[in-house]
């Protein structure tokens, strides 16, 4: 009877220990979905998950039905009360009146939000955006990929309720004028990674003022933006600690201009996709200054030959492990066994299909 009493007290003893420490370490791996799954295999192990709010950091709905009604559901209980990141990405069902209702019926739910991604949320507009920005005032990324509803408007909004945003992704918000830009520039001088392809109304002026003022930028997507001009690309040279830089389309981009971005000599990514003015100037002259590229696409640039293969070679060689000279009909050495001959790090010679 005593060994049995000894047995039931070390097999208690293992499950609250063992089983809790492995509970919490596997805990934090699983999706959210498994997550709250385990929920509902026992009382002891619901009280065990919900004892850690470590866990409870993320709220993932992205591709998600009725989204809305179940980020309301998840913000109303205790646990989520510390949560960092919302991910909506293309979930559906998520209207201004549900970002509305967190506002006044969970008004401090989001005080540790941090991140937040509404990329594909097309039907919330600058009164959503009002109302739940207002309740986040330690966002530091914000994301709304492909909605043509906010204005200027919802940037003002934005800016005016979170001043920590250091990573902001407005791709494919076409409505967006220079007025947006001016109010980045001047509410988020720290800002780190921006995103503005396909926002078309944005012109020189526009991205000037982030140019000037955003100093610390590190990334910078300009894709499928062909109204800019040497007079805005040539102050790219101002962002030293510059990575990553998308210029696919730029067709006005010129070799001088070029010459002027390649000051940036902290680059490990660039994308000069259909650039079609540039020739093999320009190239070299990324190439003797940029020594750290990783990533470079010259796909279909019809001006650049293999003589700035050659200079790429000679600086880039041990680095380069994406190159696409695709389309450049200039480029006689293009085959993928002369290519690595040049380049042996190259694991990729297609970015464009």
């Amino acid at each position: 009877m005593e060994a049995k009493k000894v047995t039931e007290e070390e097999e208690e003893s293992w499950r609250r220990e063992i089983v809790t420490s492995v509970m919490r370490l596997v805990s934090t791996r699983l999706p959210q979905t498994d997550l709250i799954s385990l929920l509902l295999v026992s009382p002891w192990l619901y009280r065990t998950l919900i004892s850690y709010p470590s866990i409870w950091l993320n709220i993932d709905l992205h591709e998600m039905t009725n989204a809305g009604d179940r980020l309301f559901a998840a913000l109303s209980l205790p646990r989520y009360r510390q949560v960092k990141h919302i991910n909506l990405e293309f979930a559906q069902g998520v209207v201004d009146s549900h970002l509305k209702l967190v506002k006044a019926e969970c008004p401090d739910a989001l005080l540790s939000l941090e991140c937040l991604n509404l990329n594909g949320c097309q039907k919330i507009s600058d009164n959503g955006i009002e109302a739940i920005t207002s309740i986040c005032p330690k966002l530091k990324v914000f994301s709304i990929y492909w909605n043509v509803r906010v204005t200027d408007a919802g940037i003002r909004h934005l800016v005016k309720n979170c001043r920590h945003i250091i990573d902001l992704n407005l791709s494919g918000c076409k409505s967006l004028t220079d007025k947006s830009m001016q109010l980045v520039a001047e509410s988020y001088q720290d800002l780190e990674s921006l995103n503005i392809t396909r926002c078309v109304k944005i012109t020189d002026d526009g991205l000037l003022q982030v140019l000037q003022k955003c100093s610390s930028l590190q990334t910078l997507n300009l894709y499928a933006l062909s109204g800019f001009t040497d007079k805005a690309y040539k102050k790219i040279s101002l962002l030293a600690d510059l990575r990553f830089l998308d210029l696919c389309g730029a067709q006005n981009l010129s070799d001088e201009g070029l010459g002027h971005i390649a000051k940036c000599n902290k680059l490990e990514s660039l994308n000069l996709t259909w650039c079609v003015r540039i020739t093999d100037a320009g190239v070299i002259t990324i190439a003797n200054s940029c020594t750290s590229l990783e990533f470079l696409s010259l796909f279909g640039i019809v001006g650049v030959t293999d003589r700035c293969l050659e200079t790429l070679s000679q600086t880039c060689s041990t680095t380069l492990t994406t190159l696409d000279v695709n389309g450049c009909i200039g480029i006689k050495r293009r085959s993928r066994e002369e290519l690595l001959q040049m380049f042996p790090r190259l694991t990729c010679f297609k970015v464009h299909s």
